[in-house]
């Protein structure tokens, strides 16, 4: 049997560390000794499949007889025997080595979900086991070891296409770019870009679920490792949105490792509590959003609850922005349905919790959500075209006309339920006016054909309509609809309480400035996604905050 090359301190994430208590460390390292020995085999350059293979059965049998021939099986065998946890784990990771000298490309996510179940979730299960952790935290430690899983093969897909012929990244995502060679090429970082950050949205979601696990866990060295892997995770997730993994590696560094034990330690100190409105509040913040203004504003509790609807709103719609096939949009998608199902049940996620503790404390209607999930459906697709008003009309209540009647019944005011769908279907309006060009490079073209029709154009490639002359001549119908949408959105608010839809004010003011810069500049020269100064910004608080 070959020795293993790598050590555990040559890992990206902590393995033995002297986090670990003394008593629970041997077994670790006999755990990863294995593990090391078995993928030494099946990545072996100089060994054909049938006799990696071959080495692999001899390796278990090993473990299961504790062979002092082989000593890491022999190790592993007594630390089983001991603790009575290594043994099952250890032949689910032989079964994932084994797969990897068979299957060296995977076609969709959930076949890698699938891989990962045997060659990671098996590393948290001995943790665990060996720590005689409480079953609640199999679910969030599985997560975890799915990520980092994830993480590696996007760290090392450049090293594992060229020196081992395996592929992790699904293929039916690579294939927008015509081919593998053509994906890897150097001259594709754009579409490659778009392909990292969409698996890269997946892990990053998958760490959130893992948040929770520190709080399931009774030993507090674990807790400490827990806490340092996932900012680990974290960190090296974000190095991933930054560089290309195809031309170099990326890694965290010495200093990541440093502070991130640093905050293990600091949070076996404290008592652990839930995160999960820590990780909503969290992705409203790193989204720069024009509403987070008008969340400020609010109470606590409520300002929470929006950041459930806005978490959950901005999940989705990555996923139908996303580089994956329409396919694998529509199966994330469906995985949301069902976790809205489970809302006031058992959510799995914290988005999902999140959301079922605001649709408690403010009679959330969850039928809006799937409303929202329709839409984005509608958005999914290859190719989008909006056939007639009344489709457009029926996208802007999904998409739109949802968050608003989510919305106002978190600010306190039900009655403005009229009011928050008829705004809804202005700013989407808007939305639309701003993103044609951005738009039309994902083949997608909100403005209705038969209100091109009438001008004579029909449906062609995105691009070529966009730049019709004709185009531009509905681009201005329809903003007069918009401007006609704010002033009845003013007529119904001096019958309403201004005072408690102020975040929704904000938002409108901020939309109405958009679109008078957007008419201002003029619809046949854009020039870019348009967006709002700090002036821009303060005029429409001082407007906002204006009686009626």
């Amino acid at each position: 049997m070959n020795q293993a090359t790598k050590q555990p301190r040559d890992e990206n994430f902590p393995v033995a560390s002297l986090v670990l208590s003394p008593e629970h460390r041997d077994a670790v390292l006999a755990f990863y000794a294995f593990a090391r020995m078995a993928d030494d085999i099946a990545d072996a350059p100089d060994l054909k499949a049938a006799e990696k293979l071959q080495r692999l059965d001899e390796l278990e049998q090993a473990l299961i007889a504790g062979d002092p021939a082989v000593p890491e099986a022999a190790r592993l065998h007594a630390a089983d025997k001991r603790y009575r946890t290594g043994l099952i784990q250890a032949r689910d990771l032989l079964r994932a080595f084994r797969q990897d000298v068979v299957k060296a490309r995977y076609n969709e996510w959930a076949e890698l979900i699938e891989y990962c179940r045997f060659s990671a979730n098996p590393v948290g299960r001995f943790l665990l086991a060996l720590h005689n952790e409480r079953s609640t935290a199999q679910a969030p430690a599985d997560s975890l070891c799915t990520a980092l899983q994830i993480l590696n093969h996007l760290q090392d897909c450049g090293k594992d296409h060229r020196d081992l012929g395996r592929i992790y990244i699904p293929l039916r995502w690579m294939m927008g770019a015509g081919s593998e060679k053509a994906f890897f090429d150097p001259a594709h970082a754009a579409f490659r870009r778009s392909v990292v950050d969409a698996m890269l949205d997946r892990v990053d979601a998958l760490i959130d679920q893992a948040q929770s696990l520190p709080e399931h866990l009774q030993n507090r060295r674990l807790r400490a490792q827990s806490l340092a892997t996932i900012a680990l995770a974290r960190r090296l997730s974000e190095r991933l949105r930054r560089t290309d993994p195809v031309l170099e590696r990326v890694e965290v560094s010495k200093a990541d490792a440093c502070v991130a034990f640093l905050r293990g330690f600091g949070g076996t100190l404290r008592r652990p509590v839930n995160g999960d409105h820590r990780i909503t509040a969290a992705m409203v913040r790193r989204s720069g959003s024009s509403f987070r203004l008008g969340m400020q504003s609010l109470q606590s509790e409520r300002r929470r609850a929006m950041h459930a609807v806005y978490a959950f709103c901005r999940a989705v719609d990555d996923i139908a922005d996303g580089a994956a096939p329409p396919s694998e949009k529509r199966a994330f998608l469906r995985e949301w349905r069902r976790e809205l199902d489970r809302l006031h049940r058992a959510p799995e996620t914290p988005i999902g919790r999140e959301l079922a503790r605001a649709s408690t404390l403010f009679k959330l209607p969850v039928a809006e959500c799937h409303a929202l999930l329709d839409g984005m459906e509608m958005d999914s697709a290859e190719r989008l075209r909006i056939t007639n008003d009344y489709e457009l009309n029926l996208y802007g209540r999904r998409v739109a006309g949802s968050v608003g009647a989510l919305s106002i019944r978190i600010f306190g005011v039900p009655s403005a339920h009229d009011f928050a769908l008829d705004l809804g279907r202005t700013l989407q309006l808007v939305n639309i006016l701003r993103d044609v060009d951005e738009d039309a490079a994902c083949e997608r073209v909100y403005v209705p054909l038969s209100r091109l029709a009438q001008l004579g154009l029909q449906d062609a490639p995105a691009a070529i309509l966009v730049a019709d002359p004709r185009f531009a001549r509905v681009c201005e119908g329809l903003a007069e609809e918009a401007q006609a949408g704010f002033a009845a959105a003013d007529a119904a608010l001096a019958r309403l309480d201004r005072a408690a839809l102020k975040p929704a004010i904000l938002m409108m003011e901020n939309y109405r400035r958009v679109l008078a810069r957007l008419q201002a500049r003029g619809w046949g020269t854009r020039q870019g996604r348009l967006r709002l100064s700090t002036a821009d910004r303060l005029h429409l608080i001082t407007r906002a905050m204006r009686p009626a």
